[in-house]
């Protein structure tokens, strides 16, 4: 059987994507070196996630080098549309939105993203921002009856993300963002960090690609150039998720001032319990109800198969 993830809303002949496999997508960028080292790699795989040189090769070194035109190319509107009205204003950073469920690696994919684009001569400067920032702190989720709805839609402060790309996109000298603690699960107090007027800004969360809510007219997605959502079947992605769990139940888990210290001395056969009830009452409802909703609106999709490495990839045609 089918997983409506692979069927449904993204490809056909009536799609607009265009779909390259493994290969074909390789081949785009044969003669461009790769600028890091194995050392550097490790330093960036997230938790259970086989990425090694061949994926970044294959997989992002290419979407690296689409990224640097798609960036080149908004320079040059800039520039004709400066002239045009007569305007010297500088041209504002290129925001970049990642999105897609806990557990399908988009966190890592971000972080590689920004460490091969800095490499491209004329983009040095790129930052990347979670909006775990942006969650509003367990208090407040408490208070509104919203802690076991953390990471959906509705536990953002939208208007708070939404004021930072503006500013961001906007060209702001310095622009401040909450930091998250996945330590203490928790927004925290008076720690921020701060953008200065990147040439790249990374956005990247569950749920960057949310349409505007109700009685909203603009939603953060509308201020993304470029917009990315990692795709994956949905029994994967809960493989991948129980398997993280439980590599964080024996590491950092243990760690008292952990949130969720209180799983560190669970059985493995209670963890599995554990990780398979969260997944089933909160990350697969957020991910069926909001996250794979929006793959659609992105520019470039990226198709990961049951070994976590990319198979194929959805790019939007012009």
């Amino acid at each position: 059987m089918s997983d409506p993830a692979r069927t449904n809303g993204v490809h056909g002949h009536s799609s607009p994507f265009v779909e390259l496999d493994r290969a074909d997508w390789a081949a785009l960028a044969r003669s461009t070196p790769l600028p890091l080292s194995e050392t550097e790699l490790v330093q960036l795989r997230g938790l259970g996630e086989p990425l090694d040189l061949s994926e970044v090769t294959d997989v992002y070194l290419p979407l690296s080098r689409l990224l640097n035109l798609y960036v080149a190319g908004a320079r040059r509107l800039h520039r004709a549309t400066s002239d045009f009205l007569g305007d010297r204003a500088e041209s504002t950073p290129f925001v970049i939105g990642v999105a897609g469920s806990v557990a399908v690696g988009k966190s890592t994919i971000a972080r590689l993203l920004r460490e091969l684009l800095a490499r491209w001569e004329d983009t040095p400067r790129v930052e990347l921002v979670t909006t775990d920032g942006f969650l509003l702190p367990n208090a407040e989720l408490e208070r509104r009856g919203l802690m076991s709805r953390k990471g959906f839609p509705e536990s953002y402060d939208r208007r708070a993300l939404l004021r930072f790309v503006s500013e961001v996109k906007a060209g702001t000298a310095e622009v401040r963002a909450p930091f998250y603690s996945h330590l203490s699960y928790d927004i925290v107090p008076d720690a921020q960090i701060t953008v200065r007027r990147p040439d790249v800004l990374i956005v990247e969360g569950l749920n960057v690609l949310q349409p505007p809510g109700p009685g909203h007219r603009l939603a953060v997605s509308d201020l993304f150039d470029f917009t990315i959502y990692v795709d994956a079947r949905t029994r994967d992605i809960a493989r991948w998720y129980d398997e993280r769990f439980l590599k964080l139940q024996r590491g950092a888990f243990s760690n008292p001032l952990s949130y969720f210290h209180r799983y560190a001395s669970l059985t493995e056969e209670e963890a599995r319990a554990r990780s398979g009830e969260i997944w089933r009452s909160i990350n697969e409802p957020n991910l069926l109800q909001n996250i794979r909703p929006t793959r659609s609106r992105a520019t470039l999709v990226l198709r990961k198969d049951e070994n976590h490495t990319v198979d194929s990839v959805l790019l939007r045609k012009l």
